[in-house]
This record gives C-alpha cells, sequence and structure tokens, in this order.
C-alpha cells in the first residue's frame, strides 16, 4: 500500500490511526524520509537553501532495494532521520516484514519502480492555506525552524515540487482523501473503512 500527499495533509495522522487497526506482525511502515542524503555537513545558510523536495535529495537505490527486501521476508535496518535536528539523536529502525506493507512519502508514484510494486495507493490532499498553517505549527514548534526558512522553503521547494512530483498522480491513486479539517472522525472514518477491507482480504481476525 502507497500513502502519499502534500506537505500538512495529515498522512502522520492517517498512518498513525492506520496502524492503531492491525496487531504489529500484521502491517509494516517504511518511509521515504529515512533516506534523505545526509545534509548535516551543510552550514545554517546552505541548508536553508538546499532544496530536499526533490527526488534527487533521497536515497533512490536504497529506498527500493529495502522494499524489495522487505517483500521477500528480510528485516532491515536503517538510522531514523531527525531532519537535522541537532535536538534529536536518530534511532536505528528495525523494519519487519509483514502481510501489509505500507510505502510512505512524497516521491513513491514518481519512482516508476517504487510506483510498480503497489497494490493499493492512498492520496492525501488538503487546500493550500490550510496545509501551510499544519507545516508551520509543525517545523517551527517539533523541528525548530525560523519561520523565514519555513516561508522560503514552502514557496520555493514544497508547492512546486507536490505540483511537479505528486498532484500529476492524484488521479491515478485507489482513493483520494481530501483533509481539509481537523477533525479525526475523518481520518478514523477512512481508515476504519480501508482496513476493515485489507482485514477481510486477508483473513485476518
Amino acid at each position: 500500500m502507497g500513502i502519499a500527499g502534500s506537505s500538512g495533509s495529515g498522512k502522520t495522522f492517517f498512518l498513525k490511526s492506520f496502524l492503531d487497526h492491525f496487531d504489529q506482525e500484521q502491517v509494516t511502515l517504511i518511509s521515504q524520509d529515512d533516506y534523505y542524503y545526509p545534509a548535516n555537513t551543510k552550514t545554517q545558510e546552505e541548508n536553508r537553501l538546499y532544496n530536499f523536495d526533490v527526488p534527487s535529495s533521497i536515497n533512490r537505490e536504497d529506498f527500493f532495494n529495502d522494499i524489495k527486501s522487505l517483500f521477500e521476508g528480510k528485516t532491515i535496518y536503517k538510522k531514523e532521520y531527525t531532519f537535522n535536528n541537532p535536538n534529536l539523536t536518530p534511532k536505528i529502525l528495525e523494519i519487519k516484514p509483514a502481510p501489509i506493507l505500507i510505502v510512505e512519502g512524497l516521491f513513491i508514484f514518481h519512482y516508476e519502480e517504487v510506483n510498480q510494486l503497489l497494490n493499493y495507493r492512498i492520496f492525501l490532499d488538503a487546500d493550500e492555506d490550510i496545509a501551510l498553517k499544519r507545516r508551520l505549527k509543525r517545523d517551527l514548534i517539533e523541528r525548530g525552524y525560523d519561520h523565514d526558512d519555513v516561508m522560503y522553503k514552502w514557496v520555493n521547494h514544497v508547492v512546486p515540487s507536490y505540483n511537479t512530483y505528486l498532484l500529476p498522480y492524484k488521479d491515478t491513486c485507489d482513493r483520494v482523501i481530501v483533509n481539509n479539517t481537523d477533525d479525526p472522525k475523518l481520518i478514523n472514518g477512512a481508515t476504519d473503512l480501508i482496513s476493515r477491507e485489507l482485514k477481510e482480504k486477508l483473513q485476518f481476525d
């Protein structure tokens, strides 16, 4: 299952709600965010200008190979990406194979070799002004970014990348969820339905 969406569309909450419907051994998640090329050697100004929202910022080969390894029943180990926040110590992620594999990230439909592995595609969407408010709240508080830096990246990187590498695939997805409210009932209702369908298909208890 592939899950992608605009920044601020509610992917994190969607994933948490979805995973809560399953036992740990039934589902696993691999995130494109953990495959960014390291940028911690850059100065603050270089980091501000660096575009993380392009396909070349991701180690595409490792991302694809690890997805294939999970398909083959292998456990993978990956250092967590901390978005260059010096206050966070990255953990070593142990990602085990499971009957349901969730692949999450901005470029998962753009990367043809990844897209071809997906059986089901979910697109999370939100109006731009709502998405920006959520992005500001997250980046200023959780990631410690400067307001001007967040706005620079939003205008010059985030929105152009979304329009180029994700939006064209919206109509090819199996389910599109428009999340313009902060009412958890919308997301919880969608994950209830999708998880119920999967459990029936895979004959989970």
